[in-house]
């Protein structure tokens, strides 16, 4: 059993280096995307999967989302904790910032995003989908640590793996979005159908097209490999510091996230 559940992106398969046990969980949905690997973090009993792979090898609308988020709830997880890469869509927020997403735009296509098919309907609200108690959390740990910290952003999501084209990321700034990425949709919605309290930590890599800045270039898979490496051991010490002292989320709204969600 797990306290905290992370689900890892580029760069973090290694993040339980001390991981006393790796299990294959079977889940109704069909195979997670790796081994769950069972250690400690911050002092905490932790849950890690690789939403990818390790070695990177499931692109983002190829992840069973749904398989991933089962095994976290079936290990009794009490928080849920994203870490992905993200592209830059204003100016202001620069590679190497974070960004705690308050909201976001789904534009993926043909992804399975909802546990509940029936025969029991089940409309779960997705208004507020991140958990404030932990992003509140999340952006006070940040601060600590001296990391700039973006507390509230709108992520877009695109289905991948492709990146954007100049005339969709001028789009999506032009709508007031603040950064991109491909994994948020459908897991954090997923894990609001399981009253599972989410945070993301989104590290941004790059400026996406390379439209709102000057001197940037259009994003590659190689810069943002090269970016997150380069912030690879603050972010250890960022999820350490956030298990270490996770506060109770008895309270969050995601844990009545069902109530009134089905007809009587």
């Amino acid at each position: 059993m797990a306290t905290v559940g992370i689900f890892g992106g580029s760069g973090l398969y290694q993040l339980l280096t001390g991981a006393v046990e790796e299990r294959w969980i079977e889940t109704p949905y069909g195979p997670p995307s790796d081994k769950v690997v069972l250690g400690e973090l911050g002092g905490k009993p932790v849950a890690f999967l690789p939403r990818h792979g390790r070695g990177h090898t499931i692109p983002p609308h190829k992840i069973n989302y749904r398989a991933n988020l089962w095994v976290m709830k079936s290990l009794g997880v009490d928080a849920v904790i994203g870490p992905c890469a993200v592209g830059s869509l204003q100016k202001h927020i620069e590679p190497g910032h974070v960004v705690l997403c308050d909201q976001f735009v789904d534009r993926t296509s043909g992804r399975v995003d909802t546990f509940y098919e029936g025969p029991i309907v089940t409309h779960v609200s997705a208004a507020e989908p991140y958990c404030p108690i932990l992003r509140a959390h999340a952006l006070a740990v940040c601060r600590r640590r001296g990391v700039t910290v973006h507390g509230t952003g709108t992520m877009v999501v695109v289905n991948g793996p492709r990146f954007s084209t100049k005339a969709e990321s001028r789009w999506y700034t032009q709508m007031g979005w603040d950064i991109i990425g491909m994994t948020q949709y459908p897991e954090a919605y997923l894990a609001r159908e399981l009253e599972l309290p989410y945070v993301n930590l989104s590290l941004v890599t790059d400026y996406d097209a390379g439209l709102v800045s000057e001197d940037a270039e259009a994003v590659t898979h190689e810069t943002v490999l090269k970016v997150f490496a380069a912030n690879i051991e603050n972010l250890r010490g960022l999820l350490a510091e956030l298990v270490e002292t996770l506060p109770d989320t008895s309270a969050s709204p995601a844990k009545t996230a069902l109530m009134e969600a089905r007809l009587a």
